[in-house]
């Protein structure tokens, strides 16, 4: 890891906080954000391979994982109790990379800054599929409080 890289990281003492805290609730509120961003978009013959597959999304520097399964057409969350079919692990800031899409999965995974473990078959129908699906980019101005408040303000003056 380069020392800019390495400036991005979340710092040990709240990565260890962080892991501290419950994981499913996380998982929760992840599969929520997955199901109103790819549910219409996931292809028929994805969704039959992701059935009953568990993945797990790790958060390195946040010491973070996340477990969800594909069930009766949603992603569902699960408890993060044994082992993940796909585990998918990067720093908090590679996937912020990766959700903005400011940098490549496969530059990730060659410079070893994203690793898949488990089943390769299904991290390529993973990455091939979000690759194929023309998904907004995460813009975080977005969610800036002021632009927040000015959309909340809007609508409460339309009413």
């Amino acid at each position: 890891m380069t020392m800019n890289q390495s400036a991005y990281l979340i710092p040990p003492p709240i990565g260890k906080f962080l892991s501290l805290l419950p994981a499913y609730p996380g998982s929760l509120l992840f599969v929520a954000g997955l199901n109103l961003t790819l549910l219409k978009s996931l292809p028929a013959d994805v969704k039959q391979s992701l059935a009953g597959k568990k993945l797990r999304i790790q958060v390195s520097d946040a010491q973070l994982s996340l477990d969800f399964k594909w069930v009766r057409n949603s992603f569902s969350a699960c408890r993060n109790t044994g082992d993940a079919d796909l585990t998918i692990s990067a720093s908090a800031h590679d996937f912020l990379l990766l959700a903005r899409r400011l940098e490549d999965p496969d530059t990730l995974f060659f410079s070893r800054r994203l690793v898949m473990e488990g089943d390769t078959e299904l991290g390529l129908l993973v990455k091939n599929t979000i690759d194929a699906i023309e998904l907004p980019m995460l813009d975080l101005e977005r969610l800036s409080p002021q632009r927040m408040l000015a959309r909340i303000k809007e609508k409460l003056g339309a009413s």
